[in-house]
């Protein structure tokens, strides 16, 4: 290692060592040395050092004082104050480096901490800092700096976790520009953009005494000026009592303010209370992280005995605990490396002495610790129970289960209102009691106690502002051509507009809590309708700050902006030309479609033969010549219709055949009865175009309004050719291209958005709307990502719903029809015969069912008959012999009871009787009692 850096590595450093007495490690106490002596470098009269000087000698005289750790070998540390002077930390450095050292604790400032590292890598002499909390002081590049306290990787989560907590998005950092300031802030940086915030703007401070009271007041009015009012507050205690002093006196500690404080707040308030008023009225209602430690006997028994030491004059922070542990990890350490033969003994570098061959400078004083590494190992391994907790590392040489404590700066003094830990989030639980049960990180879980804001508000501030910078809200207006119902632009100026869109936009703004300074700028040429995705881009590339129209909530766009509530329903809808239907001679025919008149002429006639099938055998009426059979099949299924058949069913599946299928003809005879109604009495229009599939389907040309999205929608998402579609710029463009019709160089329909094709129509009765809406949106305001501007306007847009302003405003502007507000509608559905098809198939599902049965009883039938007639005959019957006896079978009248069918015929006579008038009963009767008593 160069000489030059050497030096500036030793800026800080203050250690004092001197030569130690060597000897074989062993586990027994004889063979150990009689002291083992350590540096302690960090800067006393500040608030962390003052409180840490203290710590770490009490920490050694109850090591030295507690025989079972060291066994007898005493532990010496002799401690330096770098005095914040560089210069002076040279020197110093330059002296006490040539003895040699086994430990140093701190330093204190993470500046020092990452010079330090490089000679500790170099000497190979652990580091143990209790205070030099920069995240990038990483163990890949430092292996011997080892880091006693939690890094504030942790409490810059803590504090992007409150951030997305309360529910803001922006946050100014104000840091001190140094490793410590910077390297926090990034990592702020990093844990916000996880959660979807940001740092909206980042301010550094010269360190040291570079700062006047003049130049943060500069800062810090430009920071008042900003839009964000979430100030994080990332220096150290002169700093940040200095920031927070000018910020009282710009009024920056008033309502509307959130100020959020590291631990170097916390720090100061837990070691220096009380503090003077003038000092507390500063810093009123401030949010301040406090590394959590876990209360324990043996913490309150330290307070106790620090009490007594200072006399109540200094406080104990957490630092202090840190530094005290620090001093027993070191014993541990010790002990542990004595326990396992470690050596104390150094050796020169080479490198050193080239480096300084004659030189004065006696840099061969510098030597190497051979057996650093293993106390490392023992330092890294060691776990017991200090003030702070149980003190461990994990995997990443991080001490285990990091915590802060969340207070809330109020009067005199301060109270907690929650915790932080790695573990489970915000909650108002100490972190200790979450440890035994799962993690939960979910929003219910994320909980804290209420704030008291500065300027003593308890409502939650709403983080942000309009800029007081003079500047205003550039909004992006569209100069429509067409439909200037909508948005129009007041002739003879250049950023005034009326119409639906912008009452709506004034009405919102009207009750937004605060004042929103804003102008309209105008999109376009006036000459055309602007394209509306240009439009919301503009947002985007930062030309506009929010853009105001007749804007469609499409997918495309939400990828680069944010929009309000929708404040109207939008949609595409097909726009097509209609005739009106009158009814003709042949009316009739248009209630069922043509498969339906099929379907159902065919179930009449697979009924009947079902029927007929049924009934063959057993009945009578259903039997006879053939051509007289064909007769009773077509006339019992077509009488069916009517409910006058007068065959009777006989047989019990024929009978249930019959009851489903009257019921069928039933349904089927009143839909046909309602829907011939509704054609001769409703006057009905038809159109050639049913609806965006049938549009779609045909290669004829589709119209579409300039700027709209049904461009990109229709060629995109539904893949319909360019070539087919023509650009229309006014209504009358409209109707001109809808009465050209395709054929004369017009378009077949016009595919528009609802909002536009309802103001349309409202003045042209030739059209209408064919089919359903088939895309489903609105219209909304547009806003740069993540704005909380938009929140609020959607919120406003609810009340303007809720309380009927929205309809009003709607009514004022669109509620014009010069056409009739008749019924009409385009032809409505006939009857499919997907409307029918659950009865059709019980239908056939009873029939199928009834022949089933009716095949098994004959085929049982004819295997009795065939055994029979193996009985009387030889055996060796044909096919064809078997199909004739089949037939025969079911030809074949089932007998019956000549009593039987006397009876029948009475009941048969008498009816015919009573139809034709004829009172011939008694000769009936007497001629069939003679009969029955001849048979008899």
């Amino acid at each position: 290692m160069n000489l030059g850096f050497r030096v500036f590595g030793l800026v800080f450093v203050c250690v004092v060592c001197w030569d130690l007495p060597f000897g074989f490690g062993s586990s027994h106490s004889s063979s150990r040395p009689a002291v083992v002596k350590i540096g302690a470098i960090f800067t006393f009269e500040s608030t962390i050092g003052r409180v840490a000087k203290l710590a770490i000698r009490e920490a050694v005289k109850d090591v030295n004082s507690n025989s079972s750790i060291l066994h007898g070998t005493k532990l010496a540390v002799n401690m330096q104050s770098s005095n914040c002077s560089g210069f002076l930390g040279m020197v110093q450095a330059l002296q006490f480096m040539e003895t040699d050292i086994v430990a140093i604790i701190g330093p204190q400032s993470s500046v020092v901490a990452h010079i330090i590292s490089h000679v500790s890598n170099e000497l190979q002499v652990p580091l143990l800092s209790f205070a030099a909390t920069d995240p990038t002081l990483s163990s890949l590049q430092f292996p011997f700096f080892v880091r006693t306290t939690h890094s504030d990787l942790y409490q810059m989560t803590a504090v992007a976790e409150m951030v997305d907590h309360y529910g803001w998005k922006d946050v100014i950092a104000i840091y001190i520009d140094d490793d410590y300031g910077r390297n926090g802030v990034s990592t702020l940086d990093d844990k916000l953009a996880e959660r979807r915030c940001r740092i909206s703007y980042k301010l550094g401070i010269p360190p040291g005494h570079g700062a006047t009271r003049g130049d943060l007041m500069d800062l810090l009015v430009k920071v008042s000026q900003l839009e964000s009012r979430v100030i994080v507050l990332h220096v150290n205690t002169d700093l940040g009592l200095n920031v927070l002093s000018v910020a009282q006196y710009l009024q920056m500690m008033g309502d509307g303010f959130v100020w959020i404080a590291t631990d170097w707040l916390s720090s100061l308030l837990d070691s220096a209370l009380p503090l003077s008023p003038e000092i507390m009225d500063t810093m009123q209602g401030v949010l301040v992280l406090r590394q959590h430690t876990p209360d324990s006997d043996r913490k309150r028994a330290f307070f106790s005995k620090w009490n007594k030491l200072t006399g109540g004059s200094l406080g104990l922070h957490s630092y202090g605990l840190y530094a005290y542990d620090s001093v027993w990890l070191v014993a541990h350490a010790i002990d542990a490396f004595f326990n396992q033969g470690g050596i104390i003994s150094f050796s020169n570098d080479s490198r050193i002495n080239s480096v300084d061959k004659g030189g004065s400078l006696h840099l061969e004083a510098m030597s190497i610790f051979d057996d650093g590494p293993l106390l490392l190992k023992n330092i890294l391994q060691s776990s017991f129970l200090g003030l702070t907790g149980p003190v461990k590392f994990d995997s990443d040489r991080s001490l285990a289960l990091p915590a802060y404590d969340i207070i809330n700066v109020l009067g005199t003094g301060f109270r907690r209102i929650g915790y932080w830990c790695n573990y489970s989030g915000l909650s108002t639980v100490p972190p200790e009691m979450l440890y035994s049960k799962p993690p939960n990180r979910s929003s219910a879980s994320q909980q804290l106690y209420s704030v008291v804001w500065p300027g003593e508000i308890l409502s939650k501030p709403r983080g942000w502002v309009f800029p007081n910078n003079g500047k205003q809200i550039r909004i992006g207006v569209p100069i429509r051509v067409s439909y200037r119902e909508f948005v129009s632009q007041v002739r003879g100026t250049d950023n005034m507009f009326k119409g639906f869109c912008i009452d709506v936009f004034t009405a919102a703004v009207n009750l937004l809590p605060y004042a929103v300074p804003y102008r309209f700028i105008p999109f376009g040429d006036g000459k055309n309708n602007p394209s509306y995705t240009e439009l919301v881009t503009s947002i985007a590339t930062g030309v506009f700050d929010a853009a105001i129209g007749d804007i469609a909530i499409v997918t495309n766009r939400t990828k680069n902006v944010d929009f309000s509530q929708p404040y109207a329903a939008s949609g595409l809808v097909v726009v097509a030309p209609f005739k009106k239907l009158n009814s003709s001679a042949w009316a009739f025919f248009r209630p069922f479609t043509a498969r339906m008149w099929v379907v159902t002429a065919a179930s009449f006639l697979v009924v009947g033969i079902v029927v007929w099938i049924l009934e063959h055998r057993i009945n009578d009426e259903f039997r006879g010549p053939p051509k007289k059979q064909l007769i009773t099949i077509l006339w019992f299924s077509i009488s069916t219709l009517f409910f006058s058949h007068r065959e009777n069913t006989v047989s019990t599946l024929g009978r249930v055949v019959l009851i489903i299928w009257l019921f069928v003809v039933l349904i089927i005879n009143s839909s046909y009865t309602a829907s011939l109604t509704s054609i001769l009495t409703v006057q009905h229009l038809s159109s050639p175009i049913k609806g965006i599939e049938s549009l779609k389907s045909s290669d004829e040309p589709i119209g579409y309004q300039v700027g709209s999205f049904a461009e990109h929608y229709l060629s995109e998402e539904l893949g319909i050719p360019k070539n087919r579609l023509m650009a229309l710029g006014s209504p009358q463009a409209y109707a001109r291209a809808l009465q050209l019709g395709p054929k004369k160089g017009g378009v077949a329909a016009v595919v528009d958005e609802r909002p536009y094709v309802e103001l349309f129509l409202s003045s042209q009765c030739k059209f209408r709307v064919v089919g359903p809406e088939f895309t489903k949106s609105g219209w909304g305001f547009a806003f740069p990502r993540d704005s909380p501007l938009a929140v609020d306007m959607s919120t406003a847009i609810l009340q303007l719903s809720e309380n009927g302003d929205l309809q009003r405003i709607h009514d004022k502007w669109l509620m014009q029809s010069s056409c009739s507000l008749d019924t009409t509608e385009l032809e409505s559905d006939r009857l499919h015969l997907k409307s029918f098809w659950g009865l059709f198939l019980i239908c056939g599902i009873a029939c199928s069912v009834a022949l089933f049965i009716y095949l098994l009883q004959v085929l049982n039938k004819l295997r009795r008959a065939e055994v029979t007639q193996r009985v009387s005959t030889s055996p060796g019957n044909s096919q064809s012999g078997r199909l004739k006896r089949f037939l025969s079978i079911i030809d074949e009248r089932k007998d019956q009871s000549s009593s039987g069918s006397k009876r029948k015929k009475i009941v048969r006579s008498f009816s015919d009787n009573v139809t034709d008038g004829k009172l011939e009963l008694k000769q009936t009767e007497m001629t069939a009692r003679s009969d029955i008593n001849s048979n008899n």
